[in-house]
């Protein structure tokens, strides 16, 4: 039997009043401090919210995922000798940045109409800092106040960092030793609002950026740009529905203004304890492609535990 404290949780979730735009935007103390007092009540509201409607949620877990992909990852989590397969997977881009598909088109659908609910629940969400509060943008991590802390959400998210971003990261971008944390939140470019990201670098070993457009959600414009350190050039690429980029966090990179249309995003991070993450270029830290193992410091750390969990706890630190 649910307590008194749960039963009236989404009621009061739904009633507390949210901090102004304004005062978010320029993270007013204020803005953390009703996010802080209001954690536990907003958790307890999320859960409500799924019992509630748990005929008609779905229940996000990997058949979300492309077949492909799903079907190298359990391969080489059974046998990390087999992962190979799970890098032949990625494009590369420029050294350091690589895509492929990462959502299964035929699902994808149904992980919309999921983050949909989840917007229109009347439950308190912080978007990210820095955006216009715009209907897609939540914070996914829990470390990150007002986060979509719906437990099955969080189920998912987490098996999706554990089980299929850090092995990948570590696969193609050599960051072991630099992935204990993660951090994740969600953004959706317009023309009026978000449409467009200054050229930057990220506080993270890895960033993995998935778009959750559907096929026939077209857009213009937001192009994004990778700057190649190596060469001095700049590469061009646009998200095309369900397909995932990542990259070391170093590598900078810009997206050009959204013209028409919208883009929707999932932006997962990860980093090392204390916001650590590794130092020196890029291509130092080496790449995986074509079953070769193409730089000597990958060969240091064994495939075995490029496909383990880490040891250390989970910290509360945030970027933003």
């Amino acid at each position: 039997m649910k307590t008194m404290e749960h039963t009236n949780a989404l009621a009061e979730a739904r009633a507390l009043e949210v901090p102004s735009r304004e005062l978010s935007l320029r993270r007013d103390p204020s803005v953390s401090q009703f996010w802080n007092e209001n954690r536990k009540l907003l958790e307890a509201a999320w859960a409500e919210w799924e019992i509630e409607n748990k005929d008609d949620l779905l229940v996000p877990d990997e058949t979300l995922l492309d077949p492909r992909l799903r079907k190298a990852i359990k391969d080489a989590w059974e046998n990390p000798e087999k992962e190979a397969a799970v890098a032949d997977l990625w494009e590369e881009i420029i050294p350091g940045v690589y895509e492929t598909q990462f959502f299964d088109l035929e699902r994808l659908a149904d992980f919309r109409k999921y983050l949909e609910d989840a917007v229109i629940s009347g439950i308190p969400k912080r978007a990210p800092y820095g955006i216009q509060l715009n209907r897609y943008g939540m914070m996914l991590d829990p470390r990150s106040e007002g986060h979509f802390a719906a437990p099955n959400f969080q189920a998912f998210y987490n098996d999706m960092m554990d089980r299929f971003m850090r092995p990948i990261a570590r696969l193609l971008l050599g960051t072991y030793g630099y992935d204990n944390q993660t951090f994740g939140f969600s953004i959706q470019y317009n023309p009026d609002k978000d449409k467009d990201l200054h050229a930057h670098t990220d506080a993270s070993s890895a960033t993995l950026n998935i778009n959750t457009n559907l096929p026939d959600e077209k857009f213009t414009g937001s192009v994004v740009d990778f700057y190649d350190k190596a060469s001095g050039k700049t590469v061009q690429t646009k998200f095309q529905p369900g397909k995932a980029i990542i990259h070391r966090g170093n590598v900078p990179h810009a997206t050009h203004p959204i013209e028409s249309g919208q883009r929707s995003n999932l932006v997962v991070w990860l980093y090392g304890d204390n916001m650590q993450i590794p130092r020196g270029s890029t291509s130092s830290y080496g790449n995986i492609s074509s079953n070769t193992i193409k730089d000597v410091a990958l060969e240091s750390v064994t495939a075995r535990q490029r496909w383990s969990l880490p040891d250390g706890p989970k910290d509360t630190v945030a970027p933003f």
